[in-house]
């Protein structure tokens, strides 16, 4: 006959044999997926010293100036009232857990395609941040698009929401550097030029951005020759995302040179190489983009995975 105390005894048994390293494995893969997302780079606005991601970062574009909002986990001014599911339904579709839609400024026509597992981690990393109280400051927008009832009309014309599909007949590294290229990093929201309601030019996938956050010119980087990164090997395009250097000795400049800082360079091995083989597989478009002359920069972070 089982006692209570031979209850106890499994219960107790039960829970010690969780290993104890589940929780720090979740803890590490969301930070690795939070820094490949760029998610303090935007969130953080450490122009004016702001604390980090707590938000406020002015994103200028031709359609007005975002400011990031609060993702700390502090109760009354960031997400730390927001349960997994509102995680995940602003992450996949845009949608506040107050019901109204996000400005696609917040990449989630990418983010839509991130797995339960990676969705997870990312939302217990942030949760385990500082919280941060600083409200949220209103966009600056002209008025006819301060309402956000045209945002349903946008999702129609230029959302699609679903999981990544990896292509069977394409090798497990392409399939990876697709996940992280288009589903974390979001490199098209940058890359792709814009049509003039916001909705991304797929014709000219990676072909840049003349009108980029910031007034930034955003390069090309399908293998163009002409105006992309078609004289590359896939070995430059591997340091590049690791130390911003370029084969012609110049450096990323401007809000890649950040991403890069931050972000790509915390990236493993494989994992660059991976983006690699997917980028250098793409249709080589030809662009104006090539314009753009990054200044020079050196990058301060050392890749800690190397």
């Amino acid at each position: 006959m089982v006692t209570p105390s031979h209850a106890a005894v499994f219960l107790w048994l039960m829970v010690t044999a969780v290993p104890p390293l589940v929780a720090d494995d979740v803890m590490r893969q969301g930070e690795y997926l939070f820094r490949a997302a760029g998610c303090a780079n935007c969130h953080s606005d450490e122009k004016n010293k702001g604390a980090p991601l707590a938000g406020g970062r002015a994103l200028e574009t031709p359609f007005g100036t975002f400011y990031s909002p609060n993702i700390t986990p502090d109760h009354d001014t960031g997400i730390g009232r927001w349960s997994e599911a509102d995680f995940a339904r602003a992450l996949r579709e845009g949608i506040s857990p107050a019901g109204e839609h996000y400005y696609p400024a917040f990449p989630y026509n990418s983010y839509t395609q991130l797995t339960d597992a990676d969705l997870h981690a990312i939302r217990i990393y942030l949760f385990n941040q500082q919280p941060v109280r600083q409200a949220n400051k209103p966009h600056e927008l002209p008025w006819y698009l301060r309402s956000r009832a045209s945002l349903r009309i946008w999702n129609i014309l230029f959302f699609n929401p679903g999981p990544f599909q990896p292509q069977h007949d394409k090798s497990a590294a392409w399939n990876r550097g697709a996940y992280l290229a288009t589903a974390v990093a979001h490199c098209g929201e940058c890359h792709t030029p814009r049509n003039f309601l916001g909705g991304l030019k797929e014709s000219r996938r990676f072909a840049g951005n003349p009108n980029g956050v910031d007034g930034a010119k955003v390069p090309n980087i399908t293998p163009d020759k002409k105006t992309g990164i078609g004289k590359w090997s896939q070995g430059d395009l591997v340091e590049y995302l690791k130390t911003g250097a370029m084969p012609d000795g110049d450096y990323a400049g401007d809000a890649m040179a950040e991403v890069i800082d931050n972000s790509l360079s915390h990236l493993t091995k494989d994992d660059r190489k991976a983006i690699a083989v997917y980028v250098m597989s793409q249709p080589s478009v030809e662009s104006e983009a090539h314009e753009h002359k990054p200044r020079q920069k050196k990058l301060k972070t050392k890749n800690e995975y190397e």
